[in-house]
């Protein structure tokens, strides 16, 4: 009877105040998730020491382990960054920390001669305080990642001054076009194949910033460019050369070792793939291009966009929904987006995350087989380890948290598929 009467009371409560608490508790709900996820995921991370039986021949355990210590310590800060994150979001609700930014802006333009009516002016200097605070407060957090986790792990390559080069890359990248060889002539024979029109390939220098490897392409029409971090090209890779340089290929006499130990491990420390394995990650991308991953995933955005605004037309004019947030005698336009997109949707986005998620496993799957159908199933195969290993990628996965936050599947449950495949 008692439980019924505080559901009552709750109910009976101001909807301003109904609101409030929904958000908040949907908040602290949705983090707790997390955690809980975050916390199976750490625990593999944790028990999982050995090589898995599936990669004993081609992973070594220094990989291995290197890749595990890597994936605890972002786990780690992952759950320090989440709590720090979700506690300030709480208390600038709680303290009304919005509306008062609100009115402080709205002081710093009278002190410019802008009165109440300038509402666009109001919101651009409300934004720009907003950014400033968010850059602060997340600077050490930054800062702490890219120097300490990154620099620790070998994938940091920055100075400090270029720390926000990740939001300007094409600033600070240098693009090349790929030289005239046999890895262009095989990427053009390819690409023609399946009737995609490249026009350039180019190698970025991404090693500059980061020793993460990647690849990609842009372009409307007709016009389109493949782009291969140079991370990627065994042979473009700078920590090669610096590997062989350092290690020496070959020993001076029996004392300094055998020589074919040395090749093995100057071999395992190599990054990026050779020629045929970037065929064959190339292949997977052309996958997405030629099966309409590109055109569909732009659709979902746009309808999803075009939901969104609809609902926020429905929304605006609610005053509950502004009073919920200590908004009791105007209605910003710019203050009800950020409470409808970013509070009031949040369950519907969770919802929609986990979909494109599951969606992007299956476009990925799919991908692969494509890159199957040309014959580069074994060189995907191997790509994907390598990879795996230059990315410091822990291959094996807590099922709920892969599930939940992978948009790419696992790696042992991709070289299976390739695996089947290949016997296919």
């Amino acid at each position: 009877m008692g439980m019924w009467a505080s559901l009552d009371a709750l109910w009976e409560m101001p909807a301003e105040k109904r609101i409030f608490g929904a958000v908040l508790l949907f908040s602290w709900t949705v983090y707790l998730w997390e955690t809980f996820l975050a916390q199976r995921q750490r625990r593999i991370y944790k028990t999982t020491t050995h090589v898995p039986p599936e990669l004993g021949q081609i992973m070594d355990s220094e990989t291995f382990e290197k890749s595990r210590l890597y994936q605890l310590d972002k786990s780690t800060f992952s759950f320090w960054s989440g709590l720090y994150s979700e506690t300030e979001g709480t208390l600038i609700l709680l303290f009304g920390g919005i509306p008062y930014l609100w009115r402080l802006s709205g002081r710093f333009c009278g002190y410019a001669g802008f009165g109440p009516e300038y509402e666009i002016t109001q919101s651009l200097v409300f934004l720009l305080l907003a950014t400033l605070f968010s850059a602060l407060t997340g600077l050490p957090w930054s800062l702490y990642n890219t120097f300490v986790i990154e620099e620790k792990h070998g994938f940091n390559q920055q100075v400090l001054v270029t720390i926000y080069a990740d939001y300007i890359a094409p600033l600070f990248d240098k693009f090349t076009p790929l030289p005239e060889g046999k890895l262009k002539e095989e990427i053009e024979v390819m690409a023609k194949s399946i009737d995609f029109p490249l026009t350039k390939v180019y190698v970025v220098e991404g090693s500059k910033r980061s020793s993460h490897s990647n690849a990609y392409f842009y372009g409307f029409f007709k016009n389109k460019r493949i782009v291969l971090f140079d991370t990627l090209l065994e042979e473009y890779s700078v920590l090669n050369k610096d590997i062989q340089e350092d290690s020496g290929m070959e020993p001076r006499n029996e004392e300094e070792g055998n020589s074919e130990e040395i090749k093995a491990k100057v071999k395992n420390k190599k990054q990026g793939c050779k020629n045929e394995e970037v065929l064959a990650v190339l292949g997977h991308e052309l996958g997405h291009w030629k099966l309409g991953h590109t055109v569909k995933n732009i659709i979902i955005s746009q309808m999803n966009s075009f939901l969104c605004f609809f609902l926020f037309a429905v929304l605006i004019g609610r005053k509950e929904l502004f009073a919920a947030f200590g908004f009791y005698d105007s209605q910003p336009t710019l203050i009800g987006l950020l409470i409808i997109f970013q509070f009031i949707f949040s369950p519907y986005n969770e919802v929609l995350s986990f979909c494109l998620t599951v969606l992007s496993r299956r476009f990925e799957f799919q991908a692969d087989a494509f890159a199957k159908k040309l014959g580069k199933a074994k060189d995907l195969y191997s790509a994907l380890i390598k990879l795996n290993k230059d990315n410091l990628g822990f291959p094996v996965s807590d099922w709920l948290f892969s599930m939940w936050h992978y948009s790419h599947p696992p790696l042992l449950e991709r070289l299976q598929a390739l695996k089947t495949m290949k016997q296919h």
